[in-house]
């Protein structure tokens, strides 16, 4: 199974999507997004790339996004439990934060955003995993999305910088 997962994409057009991810993420078995949407055509953009769209809305949605996004979601991707959220507060605690969000849940991996800054790492047997954002440089060091790999076995994140 192949999941794109985007973030942080903060625009008011689904056409200013980069063309290089759209390309990219064509054919992909789900698509996750983190939030910090900003305008439901994104969301319409790519449920058009993958059968299906999970999304949860960030801090900077507006209060319609916020009516019809959960703040949090489950995903079973083949054995795997994946939990998806935004995060809030302050980059520094950002993985704590993120994990509260689903304590007393038996996760695998974590998908989240809100720092912009991409994240692939394995803390106490969970895959902490943030794409950084897809549009906005502030704060983040290059524009990104994921790609998460699940077989059977395993499930394995990969950061890809736009324009490499």
């Amino acid at each position: 199974m192949k999941i794109g997962v985007v973030s942080d994409t903060h625009i008011v057009n689904a056409k200013d999507l980069p063309v290089e991810f759209l390309h990219a993420l064509g054919g992909v078995d789900l698509i996750l997004h983190a939030g910090d949407i900003i305008d439901l055509s994104v969301i319409e953009a790519l449920k058009k790339l993958g059968p299906q769209v999970k999304a949860v809305w960030g801090n900077m949605d507006p209060p319609n996004l916020k009516k019809v996004l959960p703040e949090k979601e489950l995903i079973k991707a083949g054995k795997f439990q994946i939990g998806l959220t935004h995060g809030s507060g302050a980059p520094c605690n950002l993985m704590d934060t993120v994990k509260d969000v689903f304590k007393n849940q038996r996760l695998d991996c974590i998908v989240y955003g809100h720092s912009h800054v991409p994240q692939n790492v394995v803390r106490q047997g969970i895959l902490y995993f943030n794409p950084g954002s897809l549009t906005d440089k502030f704060f983040a060091p290059y524009n990104s999305y994921g790609v998460l790999e699940v077989d059977n076995k395993r499930i394995e994140g990969k950061i890809i910088k736009l324009g490499s």
